[in-house]
């Protein structure tokens, strides 16, 4: 048994977002996706938790976080265009508030795949007038909010995929160049929305640190030994875990089979390095699908290298956040594991996902790798967009009928890491 100490001042806490938590955002795409009924249930009330957020953060004090991250939903701050509203932006200076009241470091994250419904109606994010908007309601929060930490737009790559390839979410989309016109513009609205955020906290004496919360993937061969699947699982990686990173750190962004695009003012627009990490996935060439962007996925249920699986049946393999943790260091800027969570009922195997991936970020850091903090997906079991209310990822278990929440086990283990900043673990595996 070793024990590691994490550096002094590491943010510990969770993660969560405005419209898979607070309930009843009627203003914005998502919404009308689930009334026009394009998901297995809608998100309703959901936890309730733009009512009950300080309750919430009782929660998160209670089990030793002193970090909370959370997103400000567009469409309640801006329900129709140009139109600001006052009460939805004096209520989230209530959350950073109720936070730091409680030792809490707040996080803000201010696209989390929802967009306002009027926005949607105008080609939402492949419109390019797009990052203009974008840009407005950032500065409009910006100017309200009292917040060092920023991530400008949560899993870039996973929005295009899921809206604009997958169609899983709206507008419900299987076309590859209209996701590679999406990633492009949310590219640009970054980088812009970076500038204001720092051009805001210069002019008020702010101290601010602005990221990306990118959902990062090691990509592997589906057979090993056929050179076709190791080419496409490259490419792959190259596409959707470094092009938009490149892109805000070297100002160019490269798409397979596409001209560089120069972004200007692009250059060094990344104060920290946010990462999501869930898991695998293997590839296999074969003729390019409306669904993927290169080759095919393989199913892992039946891939003889997974060898445990969420309730989704997502890879589970805790080294690869060292992976990950390593491929961020080529950028130079401290990383944060702004998402690390596990769907599953068996809250045993919670807390062992948590503990092992603790390990592996403890090896990275030991390496020499910055890392700042870690936020496990999530404080509460919430909507998860298409699959609904099965899925449950929370520290704390939520019983939807009753609004009524109850720690799971593995919340007061991870409490004992948060609180001590110290873990005790054997060799990672």
């Amino acid at each position: 048994m070793t024990e590691f100490v994490f550096p002094a001042g590491f943010l510990w806490g969770t993660a969560t977002s405005a419209h898979q938590v607070e309930g009843n955002n009627v203003h914005n795409d998502w919404w009308a996706w689930e009334q026009a009924g394009r998901v297995k249930e809608p998100s309703g009330a959901a936890c309730d938790h733009y009512r009950r957020f300080r309750e919430d953060f009782d929660l998160a004090k209670q089990l030793g976080h002193n970090t909370h991250r959370f997103s400000v939903e567009w469409s309640r701050i801006e329900p129709r265009e140009g139109a600001f509203s006052d009460e939805a932006l004096v209520h989230y200076q209530e959350v950073v508030r109720a936070l730091r009241e409680r030792g809490l470091e707040p996080v803000v994250t201010l696209h989390h795949f929802t967009s306002p419904y009027w926005l949607a109606r105008q080609d939402g994010w492949a419109n390019p007038r797009v990052v203009d908007r974008f840009a407005r309601y950032v500065r409009r929060v910006a100017e309200a909010l009292d917040v060092r930490y920023w991530t400008t737009i949560n899993e870039p790559m996973v929005y295009a995929w899921m809206h604009y390839l997958a169609g899983t979410g709206p507008p419900g989309e299987h076309d590859l160049s209209r996701a590679s016109r999406v990633i492009e513009h949310l590219v640009r609205a970054h980088v812009a929305a970076y500038h204001v955020l720092h051009e805001v906290a210069d002019g008020t004496g702010r101290q601010v640190r602005v990221g990306i919360a990118t959902h990062l993937q090691p990509f592997l061969p589906c057979r090993r030994w056929w050179l076709p699947d190791r080419v496409v699982a490259s490419l792959t990686h190259q596409a959707y875990n470094l092009s938009f990173l490149d892109a805000i750190t070297e100002g160019r962004l490269r798409q397979p089979g596409k001209r560089p695009i120069t972004i200007p003012d692009g250059r060094d627009c990344m104060d920290f390095l946010g990462m999501h990490y869930y898991g695998r996935a293997f590839m296999r060439w074969g003729a390019l699908r409306a669904r993927e962007w290169l080759g095919r996925r393989c199913d892992t249920r039946h891939h003889r290298q997974v060898t445990e699986r969420n309730a989704l049946n997502w890879d589970v393999y805790p080294p690869g956040i060292a992976e990950i943790i390593r491929w961020g260091a080529r950028y130079r800027r401290p990383v944060f594991i702004t998402e690390n969570g596990i769907c599953t009922t068996d809250d045993a195997q919670r807390e062992r996902f948590i503990l092992r991936h603790l390990a592996w970020v403890a090896q990275a850091i030991q390496e020499g790798i910055p890392v700042i903090g870690y936020l496990y997906w999530s404080l509460l079991d919430n909507f998860e967009w298409a699959e609904g209310y099965r899925p449950r990822f929370g520290l704390v278990e939520m019983d939807y009928p009753t609004q009524t929440r109850r720690i799971r086990p593995s919340a007061s283990r991870f409490a004992g890491v948060c609180r001590t900043n110290t873990l005790q673990h054997t060799v990672p595996a």
